[in-house]
């Protein structure tokens, strides 16, 4: 398996990714979308998510389908940014059919970024239009660190931010991962940078430090209490079924606890989406979906290391970016 050619989940053939940031308030919203709806399904740990329209996402449910995932900061106010994105795919004829109606279908997650040096006295809630403006600017290149919902994110000792990766196994299908990284806990392994993802590393793209040469597996967050949550995607071209897209984002979760300590935890929301294009049928169904299950926790362990990594300083910042404690990126 290698990279994809952007390294980005956007390297799943028909996905697009779209950012919107407001930099005084330190905050943004991420949409995820492709040309036609996609299948979907979501798998939570952490102890206080803030979602929208995730029930529909079980297996059980009739809606078997998305038009749009959103990431978002501000806490419950951050729902309303899959609102901005659901208007605009109705004014472009998307949605569920229902009647003459459509309903887009936009399941959205949100972080808490509310306490991070912004300005929050707004007299409107600014997510609508964000989730809005996000969808707008969707397409196959975006940018990373302190763009998008990870715009004003933090970890429990640097700035967090937005990161992707992307796998193409042997077998040809491309997985990919989207997350913005707000924890609890930590993204390192010690005090010099060594990131807890480096074993998953490829090249240097976060990096290239190698693993810690003695972690400290006891270090704990510092991070104050509800300040927290890392909320993700991942993707894939494979034919997936909603109850196998579920699979594959239980198996990611296995990359957020090894990307992230602690992780999981009765303060953070951690969650993660998952979303199959249905471009390539599976092969062998068994093996097949094992395999991509692995490789969307690799690629989401790797997301997480990059979105901190490539963090940029802006004014009135709480905390420092990795580049300013370690080095320049």
């Amino acid at each position: 398996m290698r990279p994809g050619p952007r390294n980005l989940i956007s390297d799943v053939p028909g996905l697009s990714v779209g950012n919107a940031e407001d930099h005084a308030v330190k905050t943004g919203c991420t949409v995820l979308t492709a040309d036609t709806p996609f299948t979907a399904a979501v798998h939570v740990m952490g102890g206080a998510p803030g979602t929208r329209e995730t029930d529909l996402l079980a297996p059980d449910k009739i809606v078997q389908q998305v038009d749009a995932l959103v990431l978002s900061g501000g806490s419950a106010f951050g729902l309303d940014a899959a609102s901005g994105v659901a208007d605009t795919l109705r004014a472009q004829g998307r949605g569920f059919a229902v009647g003459d109606q459509r309903v887009p279908i936009v399941p959205g997650a949100i972080l808490f970024d509310l306490l991070n040096g912004g300005g929050k006295d707004w007299t409107e809630n600014p997510y609508k239009a964000l989730g809005a403006l996000a969808l707008a600017s969707a397409g196959q290149d975006f940018a990373l660190g302190t763009a998008g919902a990870g715009t004003g994110a933090t970890t429990a000792d640097l700035k967090g931010g937005l990161g992707s990766a992307s796998l193409v196994l042997d077998t040809g299908f491309t997985i990919g991962a989207l997350v913005a990284v707000n924890a609890l806990g930590t993204a390192l392994a010690d005090a010099a940078g060594h990131f807890w993802a480096a074993p998953f590393e490829f090249g240097a793209e976060f990096g290239g430090l190698g693993p810690a040469p003695h972690p400290d597996p006891a270090r704990l967050a510092t991070k104050r209490v509800g300040h927290n949550t890392t909320i993700a995607v991942v993707a894939t071209d494979a034919a997936l079924t909603q109850a196998q897209a579920q699979r594959m984002a239980t198996a990611a979760q296995d990359g957020l606890a090894r990307a992230l300590v602690p992780s999981h935890t009765p303060m953070d929301g951690d969650l993660v989406f998952a979303a199959a294009t249905g471009a390539r049928p599976l092969g062998d169904p068994v093996a097949d979906t094992l395999l991509i299950g692995h490789a969307a926790a690799t690629c989401l362990a790797r997301a997480i290391a990059r979105g901190v990594y490539l963090a940029t300083p802006a004014d009135t910042d709480i905390l420092p970016c990795w580049s300013q404690r370690f080095g320049q990126t």
